[in-house]
């Protein structure tokens, strides 16, 4: 374990398995703390994610350093990121510093100066997210919203959203997301043990339609109505 801590010179095999341990104690950081840390970075995920890059990056490049002392660091990171979580759910100040409420950029067609000062963004950038949701007139904006996680939230008028089912009293279907029951030539089965097929009827549904077996498959779902959708290698 000598390659645990700094030292003036390591083997190839010593830093192969400082890296090994760093990468499964990061993915366990990660996982603890959340896919949220990283996939919508407010002030404390922000600083998270730089803190957590630094202190695991110096001892994988840097031999005369230990990996003890990095770890014990994002350890002590960690409590202090779950603590702080704890905090914002029973107390909302803190909760509004560390992730503040949305700030009205326009409204009714009519762009708020002041709050996008406040904001720290310009006319471009909500001029860039219209242009990726195809809105081609700012008066067509009932309200665009700038958000915690530095993202842009806008909402259409009443006369300028699009027509649904709902508005002309067309009656749907109910949602249905189809269910993957054989993935890679692999059935699923806590999926076939919720469906009408069993694994014989399934394997002679398959050879019945495609005349291939299971492993040729790529993905198959099935949907509300019970019905196979295959998709071959």
């Amino acid at each position: 374990m000598d390659f645990f801590y700094g030292q003036e010179s390591l083997t190839a095999i010593q830093w192969i398995l400082r890296a090994i341990i760093a990468f499964f104690f990061l993915f366990f950081v990660v996982k603890t703390m959340g896919l949220r840390s990283f996939s919508q970075l407010r002030l404390l995920d922000y600083t998270m994610a730089i803190l957590i890059g630094n202190i695991i990056a110096h001892p994988l490049s840097d031999e005369g350093l230990g990996l003890e002392g990095s770890l014990i660091s994002m350890s002590v990171l960690v409590v202090l990121y779950l603590g702080c979580l704890y905090v914002m759910r029973k107390f909302i100040p803190f909760r509004e510093f560390v992730a503040p409420p949305p700030i009205a950029l326009v409204k009714n067609g009519q762009i708020n100066v002041i709050n996008l000062k406040k904001a720290r963004i310009t006319i471009d950038d909500i001029l860039s997210e219209m242009r990726k949701q195809s809105i081609s007139d700012i008066n067509k904006i009932a309200l665009a919203l700038w958000e915690p996680d530095g993202e842009i939230s806008i909402f259409l008028s009443p006369d300028h959203q699009p027509v649904t089912k709902s508005d002309l009293n067309i009656t749907s279907q109910p949602f249905s997301y189809p269910i993957t029951i054989i993935k890679e030539g692999k059935i699923k089965y806590e999926t076939l043990r919720n469906s009408p097929y069993t694994e014989e009827t399934l394997k002679n549904t398959v050879k019945k339609s495609y005349n291939v077996e299971i492993n040729a498959i790529l993905i198959a779902t099935i949907d509300q109505n019970n019905q196979l959708q295959i998709f071959l290698k």
